[in-house]
């Protein structure tokens, strides 16, 4: 039992750290698994889904508690980089959050939804849909 479920923990747990602020890429590690035939594909997607999911909501989890130590001498930004990014959030709403799968600006999107508090009911579901498409694309471009 536990040989057949390695390769959906490994991509799901790469997925997660892949989500967070580590420079990872988790779409290199599924199409290494579906090329090599390790697992499903739509259970390799279903877990890579969740552990990228998984990460997402711990870079909210991270901005919701950085934000409550804004004014100390460590705090990694200025009230004013927050307000510049809390504007730019806002200008294209939390739709924005759909795009929290690009490389670069998705976890980082990821960490500034946490800072402004968007709630987690509105942040979920727009993660999810734009993390398990992408996930999908690659698997059907890959089968």
């Amino acid at each position: 039992m536990i040989e057949t479920l390695w390769p959906y923990v490994l991509i799901g747990t790469w997925s997660f750290l892949a989500a967070t602020l580590l420079p990872l890429g988790s779409e290199v590690a599924l199409v290494g698994q579906l090329k090599a035939g390790f697992g499903t594909p739509f259970w390799l997607v279903a877990a890579a889904t969740i552990g990228n999911v998984g990460g997402s909501v711990f870079n909210w989890c991270l901005g919701l508690t950085l934000l409550r130590f804004q004014d100390r001498k460590w705090f990694p930004f200025k009230a004013e980089q927050i307000d510049r990014a809390g504007a730019r959030f806002r200008r294209y709403g939390v739709g924005i959050l759909l795009l929290s799968w690009l490389p670069i600006i998705g976890d980082p999107l990821t960490l500034v939804a946490g800072l402004l508090r968007v709630p987690l009911a509105v942040f979920l579901p727009l993660v999810a849909i734009g993390k398990a498409a992408r996930y999908a694309i690659i698997a059907w471009l890959i089968m």
